[in-house]
């Protein structure tokens, strides 16, 4: 089971960094591959992906612990198996830190994804996670 943990510091308070986490219809503003997405009732979320050249959905259950300002998930349709959470921590009163974590099986994401094997696949999905990280923070700072 791979295991990722990457971070950024973003200059805007934490309160307002937690808001933009929750609206999923932009996520295709800052997640590659996202092309729609939205909330559904019951903690579920529903994300339209382009992936190993082709158009996909998948479904996602949500944990939102708002008191620890940790939004965990993990998918609950199709392939791979993938869960993570998103954490903000203030840093201080106009900025904080957002922590992503994400676990995931690495045949299966190759299989779904297409991609590198090994390092260079490890390589690639920590490329991924920090790009969709810089374009979340470039999103959030110019609000």
């Amino acid at each position: 089971m791979g295991r990722l943990v990457e971070q950024i510091d973003i200059d805007v308070p934490a309160d307002q960094v937690w808001a933009q986490l929750h609206r999923f219809d932009e996520y295709p503003n800052f997640v590659d591959g996202v092309r729609s997405a939205f909330a559904e009732r019951d903690n579920r979320a529903h994300f339209d992906i382009t992936a190993a050249g082709g158009p996909r959905g998948v479904d996602a259950e949500l944990i939102d612990r708002s008191g620890e300002q940790v939004l965990a998930w993990r998918t609950t349709s199709g392939r791979p198996e993938l869960k993570g959470s998103l954490a903000v921590r203030e840093l201080d009163r106009g900025h904080c830190e957002l922590q992503a974590r994400l676990e995931y099986d690495g045949e299966e994401l190759r299989d779904a994804f297409g991609g590198p094997k090994g390092f260079a696949q490890v390589r690639a999905v920590e490329q991924a996670v920090r790009t969709d990280l810089e374009q979340f923070k470039e999103l959030v700072e110019n609000r």
